[in-house]
């Protein structure tokens, strides 16, 4: 049995170069700049795992505190997979919500609804959802003036 894991949200137990090396490798944010994670992470309610003084997890809950929530940049380490990291960040993240009363708590995956049904979310109606995306989302913004 693996050792139990410890859910933090302490904010100088993240390893920020961890997270951001996970988040540049995945699918959702692949390239992604240090600069952008460390804004992220300032930006946001954030959760780490820990298991035997190593952080094996992050999870991020950006939300108004009032209203709703977005859960993002959910990750566990690959060798920590399968023994209950993931649920244990979305126990907490979802409690956090909880929390604040949030009435709308929204999340994007593309391969682990299962663990994320059991703590209530499904897939929203159809037509509900809109998104505007950025082409190259790292790269310098124009000058004003220019296009």
């Amino acid at each position: 049995m693996p050792p139990a894991v410890e859910i933090t949200d302490d904010p100088a137990r993240i390893d920020v170069d961890l997270v951001h090396r996970e988040l540049a490798a995945s699918y959702w944010s692949p390239g992604v700049p240090l600069a952008v994670v460390e804004a992220a992470i300032a930006g946001s309610e954030c959760f780490s795992a820990h298991r035997d003084g190593r952080q094996v997890g992050f999870a991020r809950l950006v939300t108004d505190g009032a209203t709703f929530g977005w859960v993002s940049d959910v990750f566990v380490v690959e060798q920590a997979r399968g023994a209950g990291v993931g649920r244990a960040l979305v126990a907490a993240v979802v409690e956090r919500a909880r929390h604040y009363g949030l009435r709308r708590v929204m999340l994007a995956t593309r391969d682990a609804h299962e663990v994320y049904r059991p703590f209530g979310f499904t897939e929203p109606p159809a037509g509900l959802l809109m998104q505007r995306t950025v082409a190259d989302p790292y790269a310098a913004p124009p000058a004003p003036g220019e296009r």
